[in-house]
């Protein structure tokens, strides 16, 4: 019974009539304004992003053409090991 009471007293408190501090600007007119300047700042973002792509692909041209490209190098060069390290992996198991 309490608890109907409270929730029928929160139901009749007024609402907000939708009056922000912005003044005369309607709470959609400011979203909108929000939305626009993240849409203005994701276009900027965007070219910004598609300049150093082509920059990346530019480097990238002048590094095959250039031959500093790693030619199909994988880079898991085997070491050699010397006959004392071979022993030390064998009495240690790992071999």
């Amino acid at each position: 019974m309490e608890e109907q009471k409270e929730l029928n007293a929160e139901e009749e408190k007024p609402k907000s009539t939708g009056d922000n501090d912005e003044g005369s600007k309607s709470p959609t007119a400011s979203l909108l304004d929000n939305a626009n300047a993240a849409a203005e700042r994701l276009e900027k973002a965007n070219e910004e992003h598609s300049k150093i792509i082509a920059k990346q692909e530019e480097l990238m041209a002048r590094q095959r053409l250039g031959g500093t490209a790693n030619a199909g190098t994988t880079g898991d060069e085997k070491k050699e090991e010397s006959p004392a390290e071979y022993a030390k992996k064998v009495m240690e198991g790992k071999l």
